[in-house]
Formats: structure tokens, sequence, C-alpha cells
């Protein structure tokens, strides 16, 4: 007679198998070889529950092998959560609350969106940092609020792809001993045997970054366990274990095969692995009552747990009411209406922009005590430290400036798990240039609707002298084709300060804010009553009838007036309008568009990046004054001038039409 145990791992099995039939999509092997190791850890071990599931104390898991995503929906399924029998037999389904990955806020119970390989292994990171910093600020001698673990699977997918290394490299070197990776080894990838292409030694590459590591049998429960719990009894180190396992464990033909990786059995496979396993072939999507009164035992056992916890808490809340205040700070997502503050103590012009944030970035820090960031080995450069703040190391979670190293893609991915977390707004800062090592990321925080803050310094052929492969060009419209996010590209300080206030009123998407190396001429606006509308009149002309609108973002606003000026004395009424983030413009009114930009007046654009994008503003009859190529290297302005970013040349292209 099959124990319990037993009994449940072939649940989590034929579910995630009978899913996949009826689908006919789907990866079936994995949910087959994990259910062992995931049985383990969800049942005796995840302290995690249903009936709180903002428990900030919970712990978290991450399936980074999110192909395998049956799995996790047969799991929570069976531990109560919001996802009944129906939405697993609508795995993949238009509208299923089972897509064909997790996703963040679609699936209760998920805690991250994952599929794109390695992307949960940094979002894993970034919890357990997370975690650590938040103990480090709010324990105290009698009651730690936080102390829980991180949990990951992850796949031979997961290690190949380089954010991993990046990632479990700065983990080792935080000793984040709250992260554990269970590493499913089991051999085999879509085109067949990792010996095709995989065949690194994983124990000694994790040694080198300093984890704990562990090798086990995957499908011996009393394995799984000790390793846990080897994991947790020690305080240095962060720990992979090494699971070996046999991907579509049970199917009698395609197991440790790649038939079993991303495809469904069909069904001759699936009734012989169902027999193999000694499990019912009807009905499909069994699910045991013993297997349902198992998991509602656990979840009482937690919820136990957390009202231990919740006790405790309401004793240290009491004895530090200060410390509680924060603490609410951190977790609620408060509406932060900041602009009109930063404005009353706005640095002054000529400056970089870059310059000109950080000043802001301070009283940004001073309001949002939970804004915690750093940058890509480039804190100087893009002038992102938070001032006497701490920096966070091994020895020390308590500061707010975090060194992510020369890791661009992890430090996106470990930002999006600090936003994940929850209590934290996160933010990361290179050359806009590099934003290219950083897209999956950012295009995860946008699908995620996280509020993460990616802010890019070295903003275009301004930077000069590093030549064309420091200098963007196609970087900024790229970042505006990335569905949710935001991008924000200030001339001067009081957009700067916008910029900041939308990414802090911004809770379901990232902001992106651009920002230039170089010195911005001090040119004033005629009027700021409408630069939070994303884009307005910057200097209107001193004609009523206007001959010609000129548009412009960051660097290029300057210029535009400068080329206002010269125009006019060849007898043009002209309009400058900047527009510092056109995402928000573009959800104002038509009638406040068109009071901005009338259709029937002749526009260009003019910006130091590709500039098709443009032309859906300027009509195909209007003018676009931008990148078609690459840069060159020489010193900024004479760079500016060669490519035609000159009041002479925007004057010349417009007289003659």
């Amino acid at each position: 007679m099959a124990t319990i145990a037993q009994t449940t791992v072939n649940t989590i099995k034929f579910l995630a198998v009978d899913a996949v039939e009826k689908a006919q999509s789907g990866h079936p092997g994995m949910p087959m070889g994990c259910a062992d190791l995931a049985y383990v850890l969800f049942h005796d071990y995840l302290n995690a529950t249903p009936d709180h599931v903002d428990w900030p104390n919970r712990d978290r898991f991450i399936l980074s092998a999110g192909h395998g995503s049956m799995l996790q929906y047969a799991l929570l399924h069976l531990a109560g959560y919001d996802l009944c029998l129906e939405d697993i037999k609508n795995f993949r389904q238009l509208g299923s609350r089972t897509p064909g990955h997790p996703e963040f806020g679609h699936t209760q119970g998920v805690e991250a969106t994952t599929g794109p390989l390695g992307q949960g292994t940094a979002n894993a990171v970034g919890m357990a940092l997370a975690s650590k910093m938040m103990s480090a600020t709010f324990q105290t001698d009698t009651f730690n609020p936080i102390d829980h673990y991180t949990y990951a699977i992850v796949s031979d997918g997961d290690l190949m792809e380089g954010i991993s290394s990046e990632s479990a490299s700065l983990a080792g070197h935080l000793g984040l001993s709250n992260l554990i990776y269970i590493y499913d080894d089991n051999d085999i990838s879509i085109d067949g045997s990792t010996d095709l292409t995989f065949t690194e030694d994983i124990q000694k590459r994790f040694e080198s970054y300093g984890w704990l590591v562990l090798t086990i049998d995957g499908h011996d429960h009393d394995a799984i366990r000790g390793a846990i719990d080897t994991a947790k009894a020690q305080s240095k180190q962060p720990t992979i274990i090494i699971a070996k396992t046999h991907i579509g464990k049970g199917a009698p033909n395609k197991q440790d095969t790649a038939g079993s990786h991303g495809a469904p059995l069909g069904e001759q496979e699936t009734k012989l692995a169902k027999e193999n396993c000694g499990w019912p072939t009807t009905p499909t999507f069994l699910v045991p009552d013993e297997v349902r009164a198992h998991f509602q035992a656990r979840k009482q056992q937690v919820n136990q747990t957390y009202q231990a916890w919740q006790q405790g808490f309401e004793k240290w809340q009491q004895a530090n009411p200060e410390k509680h205040k924060a603490w609410q700070q951190y977790w609620q997502k408060e509406d932060f209406n900041l602009f009109e503050s930063l404005l009353k103590d706005l640095p002054g012009m000529p400056d970089a922009t870059r310059s000109i944030s950080n000043k802001i970035q301070q009283s940004m820090a001073q309001h949002i005590p939970n804004l915690v960031g750093g940058s890509a080995d480039l804190a100087c450069s893009c002038k992102t430290m938070i001032k006497a703040a701490g920096e966070v190391s091994a020895s020390n979670f308590q500061g707010r400036n975090l060194h992510f190293g020369i890791r661009e893609h992890a430090m996106g991915g470990i930002a999006n798990g600090m936003a994940l977390y929850g209590s934290y707004l996160p933010y990361t800062s290179t050359f806009l240039v590099f934003s290219d090592y950083m897209r999956p990321a950012i295009r995860m925080a946008a699908l995620s609707n996280l509020q993460t803050i990616f802010i890019f310094t070295h903003d275009s052929i301004h930077v000069g002298e590093d030549g064309p492969t420091h200098q963007p060009v196609e970087h900024i419209p790229s970042l505006r084709l990335i569905p949710n996010l935001q991008v924000a590209r200030p001339c001067n300080a009081q957009e700067t300060a916008a910029s900041w206030h939308w990414a802090a009123q911004k809770h379901n998407g990232p902001t992106s804010i651009i920002l230039s190396r170089q010195t911005l001429a001090d040119i004033p606006a005629d009027s700021y009553k409408d630069i939070l509308k994303g884009g307005y009149i910057f200097q209107e002309g001193k004609e009523k009838n206007l001959d010609l609108i000129l548009i412009a973002t960051g660097s290029e606003v300057a210029l535009a007036c400068e080329a206002k000026a010269a125009l006019e004395k060849q007898g043009k009424t002209v309009r400058v309008v900047s527009i510092p983030c056109l995402e928000i413009f573009e959800q104002q009114d038509a009638d406040y568009i068109q009071q901005v930009l009338p259709a029937d007046i002749q526009k260009v654009a003019i910006e130091a990046a590709q500039g098709d994008l443009w032309y859906k503003w300027v009509g195909q009859e209007g003018l676009v004054i931008d990148m078609h190529s690459y840069g060159t290297s020489a010193p900024g302005p004479e760079v500016a001038t060669h490519f035609g970013f000159s009041v002479d040349h925007i004057t010349e292209c417009i007289m003659q039409g």
C-alpha cells in the first residue's frame, strides 16, 4: 500500500500530466521529475499559507524553471490557494488562471513571473537580499519580524543563462544564507542531453562563488529533508542543493528523454505511466481525499506558525512604536506626491541632469525611507549614491546603497526581486548604452507591473570621446516600445524633479529616467503649470499665428530654443514643446494634446536618437532631426555638430522645407 507521501507525489505528477495532455501543450517531464522535491519542500518546510497570502514573514518560493508551471499550479491547488480544479483543467487556455508560465499578480501564490530562464534565479537573490535588509533594519533583541527563507527550483537552462552566474556570484559575495536553490539536475534540455553543450562542474562553480553545495538523490525524501536542514543550520552562505532527478519519472518510454520535456506524453504513454506508478487511469485530474486532508493539516500547522509570529509582532509593535511606524511606511504603497516639495529646494542650472538628479534623489530618500538601490560599478559616474545612508555588505545589511558590480543583467533581475518582495522601492543605474544588457529584466518589470526605477545616464552622442560603443542611438526609442514602461528624459531641474515624481507615483510598472552626462544650459520654460502632463509648451511663439512647432526632449530642448530664436529672426513664429515623458503625454485627453500640438501646424522633432517614433507626432509631412547611424569618437560638442545637432543645421533644414 502506497504511503501518503507517495500518493501525494503521484497526485502532483498526474495533475500536471493530465493538464498538459488536455491542453495538448506544456512541459510534463519537469513536474514529474521534481514532484518529490516540491512535495517535501511545500509540505514539510514552506511557511506560507493561503489564509494569509500577504504575511510579510512567509517563505518565498520561486519556480525559476517556469516552463514546469503545472508543478506549481498542482501544489498551489493542493495547498488550498485560490486555484480550483477547473483552473487546473483550463491550463494554458484563454483567460485561465493557469497560464503557460507562472505570472505574478495573476495567480494567487505565485511570487514572481518566470519563464525566460535565469530571471527567477536573480529574482530569488533580490528577495533574499531584501529580507536580509529588512531583518537588519527591524529586528530587536527580543523579536525578529523577518527571518524566513527564499527557495527557488532552478533548472539546467536557468544555470546556462549568464544572469544566473551574475546573480549567484553576488549572492555568494553577500553571504545570503537565507537563500536556497534546489537544482533539478536531470541532464536533459529541449534538444536532448545536456552533454551537447553543458558539461561544466556545477559543484565547483558554485563553491567558487562562496555557496554551500550539497548533492542528493532528488527522489529520496529523507535526503531532501537532510539537505534542507543542513542549509538552514548554517548562517554564512547561500545553498544550492544539486538534486539528481529523472525527467518524466515514471513514464516507461519517455523518462530521461527530451520527449517528455516540452510536449504532452501522449494518450498511450500517459496510460502506461499511470499504470507504472500504480495510479488509476480514470478518472483524470484525480485528487484523493487523503491528499487534501494531508495538505489541510499542513496548512493548519503553518497557520499556527503565523499566529505565533503575529503575537510576537504585536508585542514588538507596542515596544517599538518608531520602528513600527517605519515598518508601515516600508510595506504600504503610499501615493507620494512630492513634486511641489521638490520644487522648493530645486538645484540650480546649468548642470548635467545626472548631477541634478542626484541632488533631487537625496530629497526623495528623505521622504521615502525604503528607496534603495545602486549601480553596476558606476555610482560615481551615474551619481546615484544616497548620501550618509550606508553601503550594504555581507557584514552590514542596514545600508541603502547597493553595489551590484559589473552585472547589469543581474542588477535588473535582483532589483525586480526586491520590488516583488514588497517592502522596497528599488532603483538601478548604469550608462544608457548598457540598457541592452538589462532589457530582459526591464521587460519583466513592465510585464509584472513592478515599481522598479531604472536610471540611465550618458544618454546620447554627447558622450563624445568614448565613441560609438558608448554612445546610445537606438536605445531611447527601443525603451519606449516596451509596454507599461514610462521613459522620462528631462531637460532641466524641473523636469528631473517631475521624472522622480512620476517614478514614485507609478505603482503598477517601472520607470526609466534618462539623464545627461554633459552640462545642459539654463534655459527656463515660460511656464511649468502643465509639466506633469508629460509634454507641455516650453516656450511660446512671439506672435499668435504659429508657423512652426519644435518638439524636443532632454539636451535637445535647449537646442530647440536656440533654433527658435534664430528662426524668429527670419520671420517665423515658433513654439517649443518639451515632452520629457511621451507615455504620460499620450495619456492626456485629445483637447490638451491638440492645444499643445495643433494638427494644422508644421512640426519638427529634434532628438539625438533614432527618431522614427516621432513621425506619429509630426506627421509624414513633418521633419525629424535625429540619428540614423552610430556615433563617432570626438569631443561631445564636435560630435553633435558633426551629426547635425546645431542651430545652423536645424534652421537650414527647416528653411529649405
